[in-house]
C-alpha cells in the first residue's frame, strides 16, 4: 500500500486559551491514523499524518496564518496542494483586538492574500464561504467543516459528581448555576454576563477565560475592571488547562454565551458534549449551524426570562436538554470525521495526479533515452 503525507502546520498553541487552538488539537486528534483510503473507496493508500514536519507533504493544512508558513507557499505548492483553515477575517478581528491602524492595514491585506494563495480552504460556519467571496477569493476553494469535540474528554455527569463540582470551586452546590468559557473580550459579552448575574442574585455565574492576548483585547480596561470586582455571585476562574474545562460545563446547569460575533465556537459544542442546555444571543450566523438545538434571547431582559423559566420550569428544562443532546448527535465524531475524510481523499488524489503530471515528461524523456540506446 502506497504512503502519502498529510502535513499540520500550526503554532496555535503559542497563544493558551484561545477556541483555534481546541479546534486544531480536536482535528487532529480525530483523523490520525484515520485517513487510510481502503478497498471499496478507490486506489488503497496509507496518510501518514505529521505535524509542523519541515519535508513537504503530499497535503499541508497550514491551521494558522504565521509568517513562516506563507513563505513556504511555493515550494508546498511546487510539490502538493495547500489547504488553509479560515479561523477569522479583518471584520471579526476589529471586534476582538486592538491593533494599530498602519498595522491593521498591512496584517487585513496580508490575511486575504493568504487566503487568496491557497488551494483550498476550509471553514466551519458556511456564513463565511460568502464573506471570503466578498473579498475576491473563489468560493469553489471553501469547504465548510463544522467543529468536533471528543466525548472521550467531554461528557455529561450525574447529579452528585455535578454537585462535587461545585464544592470543588467553592460554589454552592445547590445552587442554580449558569456557566460560560471564552477569551475576556467586549464581543463575547462578558459585560453582559456580570450584568445578568447582578440581577439574578439567586443563581451563580461562572466564567473560564481570560485575556488570551493581553492589553491588545478589545475593552481589556473594563473588562479588567469586572473581573477585579465581579458581582458576589460570579466566579471568574481564570484560564483553564483543557484537560479540566470539562468540569466548567459539568458543574453547570446552563451555558450562557451572549457573544455578539462568532464563528462556530468551541464552548458550545463542549457544553453540548457535557449534557448542557445552550443559551446563545438570536444571531443570524447560528441559523446554519445550530438551529433547533439552543435557546435564544436578543438581550439582556430575554436571558434573564430564559434563565428564570429554565431554573423553575422542568418541562422547559427537559426540552432545552433535548435540544442540546441532538446538537451534540448530530455533531457526533463519525459524522465529522466522513466530512474530513471526504475533504482529504479529494484533495489527497488532486495532489497525487498533479504529481504523477509532474513526473509525466521526465518518465517520457527517460523511456526515449532508453529506447535510444537499444
Amino acid at each position: 500500500m502506497k504512503e502519502y503525507t498529510l502535513n499540520m502546520l500550526s503554532h496555535a498553541d503559542q497563544v493558551k486559551g484561545q477556541g483555534v487552538l481546541s479546534a486544531y488539537e480536536e482535528e487532529l486528534a480525530l483523523v490520525t491514523g484515520r485517513l487510510d483510503r481502503v478497498e471499496g473507496d478507490g486506489d488503497d493508500y496509507h496518510v501518514r499524518v505529521r505535524v509542523n514536519a519541515r519535508t513537504i507533504g503530499d497535503v499541508t493544512h497550514i491551521h494558522t496564518v504565521n509568517p513562516e508558513f506563507f513563505l513556504q507557499l511555493p515550494l508546498i505548492k511546487a510539490k502538493g496542494i495547500a489547504v488553509g483553515s479560515v479561523h477569522f477575517l479583518p471584520e471579526t478581528m476589529d471586534q476582538s483586538l486592538h491593533i494599530p491602524k498602519l498595522f491593521r492595514k498591512v496584517f487585513y491585506s496580508y490575511l486575504i492574500q493568504f487566503y487568496k494563495s491557497m488551494d483550498y480552504l476550509v471553514t466551519v460556519n458556511p456564513s463565511f464561504i460568502s464573506k471570503l467571496a466578498a473579498y475576491g477569493i473563489d468560493p469553489k476553494k471553501a469547504t465548510y467543516i463544522p467543529n468536533y469535540v471528543s466525548s472521550k474528554r467531554f461528557f455529561p455527569v450525574d447529579e452528585a459528581k455535578k454537585k462535587e463540582l461545585r464544592q470543588q470551586w467553592g460554589l454552592d452546590p445547590e445552587r442554580f448555576t449558569v456557566v460560560c468559557a471564552g477569551q475576556l473580550q467586549t464581543r463575547k459579552g462578558v459585560m453582559e454576563f456580570a450584568k445578568i448575574a447582578e440581577r439574578l442574585p439567586q443563581m451563580q455565574f461562572v466564567w473560564a477565560g481570560n485575556f488570551a492576548f493581553g492589553s491588545m483585547s478589545d475593552g481589556h480596561k473594563e473588562l479588567e475592571q469586572l473581573v477585579a470586582n465581579p458581582p458576589k455571585n460570579l466566579l471568574f476562574t481564570g484560564l483553564i488547562d483543557r484537560d479540566k474545562m470539562p468540569q466548567i460545563y459539568q458543574m453547570g446547569d446552563v451555558m450562557l454565551l451572549p457573544s455578539y460575533d462568532e464563528l462556530f465556537p468551541m464552548t458550545v459544542l463542549e457544553a453540548m458534549a457535557c449534557g448542557v442546555p445552550i443559551l446563545l444571543r438570536d444571531l443570524d450566523l447560528y441559523t446554519v449551524i445550530l438551529d433547533g438545538y439552543y435557546c435564544k434571547a436578543h438581550d439582556n431582559d430575554g436571558f434573564v426570562q430564559q434563565l428564570l423559566q429554565l431554573s423553575t420550569d422542568r418541562d422547559y428544562y427537559a426540552k432545552a436538554l433535548q435540544m442540546s443532546r441532538e446538537g451534540n448527535f448530530f455533531y457526533s465524531e463519525e459524522h465529522v470525521l466522513s466530512m474530513w475524510r471526504a475533504f482529504y481523499h479529494r484533495v489527497m488524489e488532486e495532489s497525487i495526479r498533479k504529481q504523477e503530471a509532474m513526473r509525466r515528461p521526465f518518465k517520457r524523456m527517460k523511456e526515449l533515452a532508453t529506447g535510444g540506446t537499444r
